[in-house]
């Protein structure tokens, strides 16, 4: 008699476990084996041939024990309830488990890797590349994971404005602010700077900013190991994968809920942080992919292999949020494109017309063939629901909503720029005034060339950042200081930008 049929008949015996269409109740047999009951080892027991197979017999001080081997019946009760004698144990489940559940019985798509569990200090600087790094297992290292990541105190932390330096004399707590942008009233509302290792840092900002930060933006090492910074810009794909994991999975404590983090990246490594991008953030909170038409002479286009027939021209910022039910995005507005929507046409005095209907008192409309494009418009047009309509001129045909591929407008002036790696000012604006108002809080943990922190206090937002090598970070505070002073590069003009605010470095 075949195993799998004495197992049955034995099980039969008891009517607990068979339903009433007369199949093996499986979970319910299992759970019983998991606890050792009595009932069910003892019909096990009755069989010679079950006892050979899932007992282990015991020998000490001359006398032996039959041990019940609960993970293989468990495991043989699973399979064979699908499974013909032919196929081997992993026909039905591939053979990984995360968090003790098989990735069948999780339902999801993971992305696994060695060192998935441990925690990561991450040395960044090139001087650190040949360090042996440490990876703390999250179950096995909890005291050296406690220590770790306990907040530390910032040291040697100076205030900076348009007077220059000046000694630390405590955050500043501004209670009508906190109390107009919707947050404890003993928030801190400097500018902040931090230099060291952003993990850590990390962790530190939690207590005073968790659930409290508008938008995270990071544009972190691409792994491609030609960074023009001293980054460690060649970590291996796991070591990778674990460096940004741990990171990751912090920011989002830091985002209030209606927050959102902007992730730029290229091809390298954007599809493995997309989908783990999806287990941080959940897949339902992915919002968009934009994708940046950077060209071959500006920013890091530079940057791609001599070895690749096909230069890349492109680079992804994948959007995410923390609450996709909750989320603050404004439309981003960029100039108008004939192809854009195809019910847009001009007439010879260069107006735009097309049909529309009403979206909201405000003059926001919704093209009707535009794929949810949405367009502004005079206050002094008048609306009416399928009448031809008088947009705008060519002065003001900026109101067009951008769609998901950036370009010719946001491409860096290479001459302007210290790195081939530093982003153009007037892409992060963009992305700055649609994830946030005024005020609001911005982080950027991989600071680099300073951009993200420029951009914020031109837009009077409240930024905080993260650098760790000395020499961005002394790039910063003097990009910060011109900022400071009123410089009139980049985006200055746009914003009519004339100088102020000031920064708290540490």
């Amino acid at each position: 008699m075949k195993l799998y049929e004495e197992l049955e008949k034995q099980l039969r015996k008891n009517p607990d476990f068979v339903s009433e269409n007369g199949e093996l109740k499986k979970w319910v047999i299992i759970s019983k084996a998991q606890n050792n009951d009595a009932g069910l080892i003892g019909l096990l027991l009755e069989s010679d041939e079950l006892k050979k197979k899932f007992f282990i017999e015991v020998k000490a001080s001359g006398r032996s024990s039959l041990v019940f081997n609960q993970s293989m019946f468990a495991e043989f009760l699973e399979q064979k309830n699908h499974l013909k004698d032919s196929y081997t144990k992993y026909g039905n489940k591939v053979g990984l488990t995360i968090d003790g559940q098989y990735l069948k019985q999780r339902n999801e798509v993971a992305l696994v890797w060695p060192y998935k569990d441990c925690v990561l200090e991450g040395g960044q600087s090139r001087e650190e590349d040949k360090r042996d790094e440490i990876f703390f297992n999250e179950l096995l290292a909890q005291d050296e994971i406690t220590q770790l990541l306990e907040p530390k105190v910032l040291t040697s932390a100076k205030r900076y404005t348009l007077k220059g330096a000046k000694s630390f004399d405590g955050f500043r707590r501004d209670a009508e602010l906190n109390r107009k942008r919707g947050l404890p009233e003993d928030t801190i509302t400097d500018n902040l700077i931090i230099k060291g290792n952003n993990l850590l840092a990390l962790h530190s900002l939690e207590k005073e900013f968790a659930g409290k930060v508008k938008l995270i933006y990071i544009d972190p090492p691409f792994n491609t190991e030609r960074d023009s910074f001293r980054y460690n810009d060649s970590f291996t794909n796991s070591t990778w994968l674990t460096f940004m994991k741990n990171r990751l999975s912090t920011a989002r404590e830091l985002l209030i809920e209606e927050g959102n983090l902007i992730f730029h990246i290229d091809n390298n490594q954007s599809h493995y942080a997309k989908i783990l991008l999806d287990e941080i953030f959940g897949r339902d909170n992915f919002i968009n992919e934009i994708v940046w038409h950077k060209g071959r002479e500006g920013g890091s286009s530079r940057s791609h292999s001599s070895s690749s027939s096909m230069p890349t021209e492109y680079q992804n910022i994948f959007v995410y949020s923390k609450n996709r039910k909750n989320r603050f995005w404004k439309p981003i507005l960029g100039p108008y494109k004939s192809s854009t929507v195809s019910n847009i046409e001009r007439d010879h005095k260069g107006w735009y017309y097309t049909r529309g209907r009403m979206g909201r008192q405000t003059a926001e409309w919704e093209l009707e063939s535009g794929a949810g494009l949405k367009t502004y418009v005079s206050d002094k047009t008048h609306l009416e629901k399928d009448e031809v309509i008088k947009l705008i001129t060519d002065k003001d045909a900026q109101f067009v909503s951008k769609g998901d591929v950036w370009g010719n407008e946001f491409i860096p002036n290479s001459k302007s720029t210290k790195y081939d790696t530093e982003k153009p000012e007037k892409l992060l604006m963009h992305l700055i005034q649609a994830g946030t108002n005024s005020s609001d809080i911005v982080l950027d943990f991989f600071l680099g060339s300073g951009t993200t922190n420029s951009v914020a206090l031109k837009l009077s937002r409240q930024f905080i950042g993260v650098e760790q090598l000395e020499e961005a970070f002394q790039f910063n505070i003097q990009r910060l200081g011109s900022v400071v002073k009123g410089c009139t590069k980049q985006i200055s003009k746009i914003v009519n930008w004339r100088g102020g605010g000031g920064v708290r470095i540490s």
